[in-house]
């Protein structure tokens, strides 16, 4: 893993003097030569799009690409899709011969994203979505779903600039069995206060409150995320985020925490064995009736296809109770960002490439060929033949109220060797047996953040 990062250290220390050149020329004068994706190649009709090929495919893009050419006669559109994309364009982008178009989130294990963000390699995205859209008399930025392009994910900066493009979304939070809802007449949890009040009522349906991914805990952040959000809002939020210690010492910090206290120690509320289990086996046993609550994503009952259920089992999506009886329910998202990279040869024709992805049509192909809902306005509607009905439920509260919030953990800096989110949920199971409590969970994590904090400076 060393000879890894060091190396990902000096090919981003290699794009950093590129970029820097292009900077200074720029600053030079008109008579310099235009650095490519200022003018030099303004006239070409060429654009090179580079696709991360993943459960999506590939087919949406090339269609896309056919539907473009067409549309803007005398365009060429190469689409080059493959599992490992990342690694196929770090050395182009190295060289200062970026593609013009990449779909590529910034999880990928290349770090090729996560190095574009931090060199801030982007093409500035701010008129793109100010301008019109293609197909409305609007700005392109009101088809997309409030919130999401002064993202994280879409606005790394903090400086009021959109620099990445939102294509298909995630919406993770808690699920149940709609049909024991719904018979039951059992009313649905708003807050925290009433989801431990629930553990009587899963009781008296033998049942346990709450089971979780037991040997994958990082599913837990889609509670834990949105309860610090809930508590202390976008400035707590950051705070977790990126790697403040003093955060661990907040009543926030203790408080979100303290769900996971609370479920380990209601007797009744953590299905028996959660923390030996894998991810399939805690959903399977939650489908069959042995918890009430689990947390998982959209993608949900496509995974669990196969699975066996209880009797009359329907998947029923909850999202995030909250800390206030006034506030909507919470989501977690993760967008799946595009951008243009400085230096594209033709960022120009690029942005219309995006802004004609973004079409009604386009978008209703997106989800015929994907199966996936793009982070737009009414996509659910659009799409709805194509989607599990779960899936469409989901998408459908985030449309209609549910507060979809995004939250990443931000990179570490060089040099640190430790994984601050592993960290984090790899304490829940010590939490679950009693062996640690909250506030020797928070202490490690100002711990870990601390080390990472000296890193920064």
């Amino acid at each position: 893993m060393k000879s890894v990062f060091g190396k990902m250290v000096v090919l981003l220390a290699i794009f950093a003097v590129i970029l820097a050149g292009c900077s200074n020329g720029k600053e030079a004068g008109k008579e310099d030569t235009p650095a490519k994706g200022e003018d030099a190649n303004v006239e070409s009709k060429e654009l090179e799009v580079t696709v991360f090929q993943g459960g999506y495919g590939d087919a949406f893009w090339k269609q896309l690409a056919v539907n473009f050419e067409k549309a803007n006669p005398g365009t060429k559109v190469t689409v080059t899709a493959n599992p490992d994309i990342g690694e196929m364009i770090r050395p182009k982008i190295i060289a200062g011969n970026p593609p013009d178009i990449v779909y590529l989130n910034q999880t990928d294990p290349s770090g090729v994203t996560q190095g574009m963000i931090k060199e801030h390699g982007f093409t500035d995205l701010t008129d793109l979505f100010a301008g019109n859209a293609l197909d409305e008399a609007v700005p392109l930025k009101d088809k997309i779903l409030p919130g999401v392009l002064e993202s994280v994910y879409m606005s790394p900066y903090g400086d009021g600039k959109i620099y990445l493009a939102p294509y298909n979304y995630n919406v993770m939070g808690l699920w149940y069995n709609k049909t024991l809802f719904d018979d039951k007449g059992i009313a649905l949890p708003k807050t925290w206060d009433e989801f431990i009040a629930l553990n009587q009522v899963a009781k008296d349906n033998d049942r346990a409150l709450f089971t979780y991914q037991g040997t994958v805990p990082g599913y837990l952040e889609e509670i834990l995320i949105p309860a610090v959000y809930s508590l202390g809002g976008q400035e707590a939020l950051d705070q977790m985020l990126n790697y403040d210690p003093e955060f661990w010492k907040t009543e926030t910090a203790l408080t979100a925490l303290g769900i996971f206290e609370k479920i380990a120690k209601e007797d009744n509320a953590l299905m028996n064995g959660t923390v030996a289990l894998d991810h399939t086996q805690s959903q399977t046993s939650f489908m069959q009736g042995k918890a009430m609550f689990i947390p998982n994503g959209n993608w949900f009952e496509g995974e669990m296809a196969e699975a066996p259920r209880e009797d009359g089992f329907e998947f029923g999506f909850l999202g995030i109770p909250t800390f206030n009886d006034n506030d909507p329910l919470l989501a977690l998202n993760s967008i799946e960002q595009m951008y243009i990279p400085k230096g594209a040869a033709n960022p120009e024709l690029a942005k219309e490439f995006l802004k004609f992805m973004y079409t009604e049509e386009n978008v209703k192909l997106n989800g015929e060929l994907t199966k996936a809902s793009m982070a737009i306005v009414g996509a659910a509607d659009l799409v709805a033949d194509y989607l599990s009905e779960s899936s469409y439920n989901v998408f459908k509260a985030v449309e209609s109220g549910m507060y979809s919030m995004s939250g990443n953990f931000a990179p570490v800096p060089t040099g640190v060797n430790v994984d601050p989110r592993e960290v984090l949920f790899d304490q829940v199971a010590s939490i679950m047996n009693d062996d640690m409590t909250i506030q020797e969970w928070a202490d490690k994590m100002y711990d870990v953040y601390s080390k990472v904090a000296e890193k920064k400076e």
